[in-house]
């Protein structure tokens, strides 16, 4: 079974950039779709991005054009790299391994990582 661990949460402010990094042992990363989702007090979480086998993304429409998701197999690992962030991208994001492809339903991923804070604010 796969676990997932992630990583480059951190304070920064309006407009800045950020890039969150997912890594994957314990089971090839090739063989799961990743998704990104993130998480406010009191909020349901929210899919960001669901990244494919073969590396094709698809993004919840709050991050789109703004947010990237890529995959290294070698290297057992997914990133999110996020541009021109808002106060309101504040959350503790969260990696999560399924089977499914383009689906940001939290339901569909058995195994999520620990999450990362992220803070976006001046």
């Amino acid at each position: 079974q796969v676990q997932l661990v992630e990583s480059g949460g951190g304070l920064v402010q309006p407009g800045d950039s950020l890039t969150l990094a997912c890594a994957a042992s314990g089971s090839t990363v090739r063989n799961y779709v990743i998704g990104w989702f993130r998480q406010t007090p009191g909020r349901e979480r929210e899919g960001v991005a669901s990244v494919c086998l073969g590396g094709r993304a698809y993004y919840g429409d709050s991050v789109k054009g703004r947010f990237t998701a890529s995959r290294d197999n070698a290297k057992g690992t997914v990133s999110l790299q996020m541009n021109s962030l808002e106060p309101e991208d504040t959350a503790v994001y969260y990696c999560a391994a399924g089977s499914t492809c383009g689906v940001l339903d939290r339901a569909q991923y058995s195994t999520w990582g620990q999450g990362t804070q992220v803070t976006v604010s001046s």
